[in-house]
């Protein structure tokens, strides 16, 4: 919703600019806090993404947030490419069992290992 929200033209510019900060900090590899600190690295992702959605949400116009919702449950109902699915493992599978083999033929080549 927020991400069909941001892409409205009757959504206000510092809404959008807000809606891409928050994006960017939730893919960004680099915190305030940084997550190897146990519970509190996580803490700054739990309470800032949340705020910074609500106020995206809190901001953006009524009648936008409608037509986002409408867009994103639509999205959400799209089709399943079973046949891509189906590629993807049989590509992961090949790749398994090369790299098995290839560990097996290591491990008989060098048993010291």
């Amino acid at each position: 919703t927020v991400y069909f929200a941001a892409r409205d033209p009757r959504t206000p510019i510092f809404v959008r600019v807000l809606a891409v900060l928050i994006a960017a900090y939730a893919l960004s590899p680099i915190d305030l806090i940084p997550d190897f600190i146990p519970i509190i690295g996580f803490l700054d992702d739990i309470i800032l993404i949340p705020i910074g959605i609500s106020l995206v949400i809190r901001f953006t116009p009524p009648e936008v947030i409608e037509t986002a919702k409408l867009k994103a449950e639509k999205t959400a109902k799209k089709p399943v490419s079973y046949i891509a699915m189906t590629f993807i493992i049989i590509i992961w599978g090949l790749l398994l069992w090369l790299c098995s083999k290839w560990m097996l033929d290591l491990f008989r080549t060098f048993p010291s290992l």
